[in-house]
């Protein structure tokens, strides 16, 4: 059975029957994972070794670890720090942080494959303009040049350990100041301030090979009446046609307050699908999540199909234990240190 174009959340440490149903649901591809999920390395394996089980293809397995305050996964994982403290050391000594933010590509890529994660939605590509509570420190830099090195050198860290890479929030959510979550922001620029500033980022890394996009439940009002992530002229004419993406394209959550104006569950996704998102993800409702599947009627292009395969982790790193072996590991814990860290929370390779 192909994959499908939903991507859903899970409701605990292991697998209900209510999980196993709607994940072999033929409108299922995907499952992201939260905090609730995790309880111990093996545990994690475990559950993800069943999810993988479920349906061949296997579904993608994904998860926002960014680092910082957005680590779903803590105990056991090398604590990374927030993108901010690799801006802060860019401009100390650039070259340094674009060595440590290669290392933290694979330290962070590494460590959930090896725990059976395919994807990580990661990087951030936003630019941080003091604007954004929801962005701030998860943003490398206020300089759209320095995102784009630091966030180069973190997929080819990505990309070392055989994952890929997914930027977000298309096309910039650093500029105002609502947080889609709970409001639908408007950013009231005209394009000419975007493209010249906020596209940056995106276009040199799509040069660079990302993977996959993430748009952004902001209403850029001079371009669009609609958010991004259900607008044809940002995900076809500038994502796909200008900026030559052909990579996945997922949606941010649509059960966040950004998306309600696109209607129900089953609205938004048709709106995010016809718009020219790939994947939905609708996280943490799952009476929506049953709404979507049994009434949503879509299949998958085949073009959607062939971009997915490509989001399957290449499984570099089987275990922790096959892991701790490679030299690549130990030196890139080495080179991450303690930087960005509390006093105590040291990295720990487990």
């Amino acid at each position: 059975m192909p994959l499908g174009p939903v991507v859903l959340d899970v409701a605990g440490t292991t697998l209900t029957a209510d999980d196993r149903r709607r994940l072999t649901h033929r409108l299922t591809g995907g499952v992201i994972l939260f905090s609730r999920n995790y309880a111990a390395p093996e545990q994690l394996r475990q559950l993800t070794a069943e999810i993988h089980r479920l349906r061949s293809p296997a579904l993608i397995v994904a998860v926002d670890h960014e680092g910082g305050r957005v680590q779903r996964f803590r105990e056991g994982f090398t604590l990374l720090p927030a993108m901010r403290e690799l801006g802060k050391r860019w401009d100390v000594n650039p070259s340094e942080a674009k060595h440590i933010a290669h290392h933290v590509g694979f330290v962070l890529a590494a460590e959930l494959q090896a725990h059976g994660v395919d994807l990580s939605f990661t990087p951030v590509l936003d630019i941080d303009c003091g604007a954004s509570s929801v962005i701030g420190d998860r943003a490398f830099h206020s300089d759209p040049q320095a995102i784009v090195e630091l966030a180069r050198a973190l997929l080819q860290g990505l990309h070392e350990a055989g994952m890929g890479a997914v930027g977000k929030h298309f096309p910039g959510h650093g500029h105002v100041r609502a947080d889609s979550h709970h409001e639908i922001p408007v950013d009231e620029r005209p394009y000419d301030a975007i493209k010249a500033n906020d596209l940056i980022p995106f276009r040199r890394l799509i040069e660079s090979g990302l993977s996959a996009i993430m748009p952004a439940h902001v209403v850029y009002s001079e371009i669009d009446a609609r958010p991004a992530g259900f607008s044809p002229v940002w995900l076809k004419k500038i994502l796909r046609e200008e900026l030559r993406f052909d990579g996945v394209v997922f949606s941010d959550d649509l059960s966040m307050e950004g998306a309600s104006g696109a209607g129900g569950v089953v609205e938004r996704a048709e709106a995010a699908l016809g718009a020219g998102c790939d994947m939905v993800l609708v996280c943490n409702d799952p009476a929506a999540a049953d709404r979507l599947l049994e009434n949503l009627d879509y299949a998958m292009p085949a073009v959607a199909l062939m971009r997915l395969v490509r989001m399957h982790g290449r499984r570099h790193f089987e275990s922790m234990v096959k892991l701790r072996e490679d030299v690549r590991y130990t030196n890139a814990l080495h080179a991450i240190g303690g930087i960005g860290l509390k006093s105590g929370d040291l990295p720990l390779g487990a």
